[in-house]
């Protein structure tokens, strides 16, 4: 129950999406609590003026680890009043300390709301007020306290990781203010991280400052938020920037007789060696995320190209998974989705957008989501008219046209 403090954007990016994924297959109301809670921290502590997104929180404050998130049993009593024991209660909370090398509590729970209501003999509804009453009143005192050094930097990779993140949030949950944030991000990334055609590293405001050249990973992720955007607008212009920064990569990145990408660029400084990032780590690797997102656009437009890079990534790739899965789990992913299909799922009229938001109610991993009132992907070609209609399709081969979501999920499950 103590982590290492350290708040890092690429962790708290894919645990959103992880957490909303989670709720769509299973809703779970704490699930849901914790991607609100999340993005209310990314908001409040890592999220700059042009809505960029900043890379850490230090562990640290005042050269102790933690410190600013960890109590002593009697601090809490100081701030809480009568309300600290139920407090101390719910967060494992002891007069010795939870944390007993250090002398102090790491507030953490390790039962629900409703046993720990039906054990204490009080109403959940009551519970969870009080607590939350509690817990705003200990948020206000902590802010007092001297703030863990920020990390400033605005990786593009990784705010490409929390853009999707938002994209994710959006799609489960149809909260109007992640979609408005992962808009005004997107926006900010191509103002400023994409220049002369092509992607930077870092952003930073200062003219004079040299900008580094982007390496597989900024491009892999920038992509698949792109994508995920497209999948909950139906604006096409996010997919055709997609696609233009995928040319980009395969120009810059791909190499022919590896059948694998390069990490850094073929036409930046030369290296002693130029490596290829195939193993999933605590961040997917570049060339795994470059695969799924050639094989969605392989799929959007009708792309053979892409779909041949992406296939022989796979193959490159397929010996080692069974060697060392959790080493290779973006790419079983991909290789699931080679098994069972993907689900081509296009959505077309006045009524697109909320059959999408209907159709989101289910979990289903393996598909990609078109549509909308206009549009020129070739899977969308003779499917416009005046009834908002779902068309469920495989490998460009459809059923029947349905106007129900009901009736299209009865094609799927």
């Amino acid at each position: 129950h103590v982590p290492h403090f350290e708040k890092m954007l690429y962790d708290n990016a894919q645990l959103v999406s992880l957490y909303a994924q989670a709720y769509q297959y299973a809703p779970n109301e704490l699930y849901k609590q914790i991607v609100y809670q999340t993005l209310d921290f990314i908001k409040r502590e890592l999220t700059s003026p042009e809505t960029g997104f900043y890379s850490a929180l230090d562990a640290d404050s005042e050269g102790v680890e933690g410190k600013f998130y960890t109590f002593s049993y009697h601090e809490l009593f100081e701030v809480l009043g009568d309300e600290a024991s139920l407090f101390c209660t719910y967060y494992n909370v002891v007069e010795n300390g939870n944390w007993p090398e250090e002398n102090t509590n790491v507030l953490f729970r390790n039962k629900t709301d409703e046993a720990l209501a039906n054990e204490l003999n009080i109403p959940v509804d009551q519970l969870k007020v009080r607590i939350k009453q509690a817990r705003d009143k200990i948020f206000a005192y902590r802010a007092q306290r001297i703030r863990p050094g920020l990390d400033n930097k605005i990786l593009t990779a990784w705010n490409g990781m929390m853009l999707k993140a938002y994209t994710d949030a959006y799609r489960v949950f149809n909260e109007a203010v992640f979609l408005d944030i992962a808009l005004r991000n997107a926006n900010f990334l191509l103002k400023n991280a994409y220049k002369d055609g092509k992607l930077v590293r870092v952003y930073t405001s200062a003219a004079s400052k040299k900008t580094i050249e982007a390496f597989l990973d900024d491009y892999a992720f920038t992509i698949d938020a792109l994508i995920a955007l497209y999948e909950v607008t139906f604006d096409e212009e996010w997919l055709l920037q997609a696609k233009q920064l995928c040319d980009v990569t395969i120009n810059h990145f791909y190499d022919q007789p590896s059948g694998l990408f390069f990490y850094t660029s073929k036409f930046a400084e030369q290296l002693i060696a130029n490596k290829q990032e195939i193993t999933d780590n605590v961040i997917p690797a570049s060339n795994s995320v470059m695969a799924h997102n050639l094989a969605k656009l392989g799929r959007f437009f009708d792309n053979a190209e892409y779909q041949q890079i992406a296939a022989q990534q796979l193959r490159n790739i397929f010996p080692h998974i069974k060697k060392y899965g959790s080493a290779y789990s973006n790419w079983a992913a991909l290789m699931l989705d080679e098994v069972f299909g993907v689900f081509e799922i296009a959505i077309t009229g006045a009524e697109a957008d909320a059959k999408r938001r209907e159709l989101e109610k289910y979990f289903i991993p393996n598909k990609i989501l078109l549509g909308g009132t206009s549009g020129s992907l070739p899977l969308l070609t003779d499917k416009w008219g005046a009834t908002t209609k779902l068309f469920i399709c495989k490998q460009h081969a459809c059923g029947l046209p349905c106007t129900e979501v009901s009736q299209a999920i009865k094609q799927i499950f």
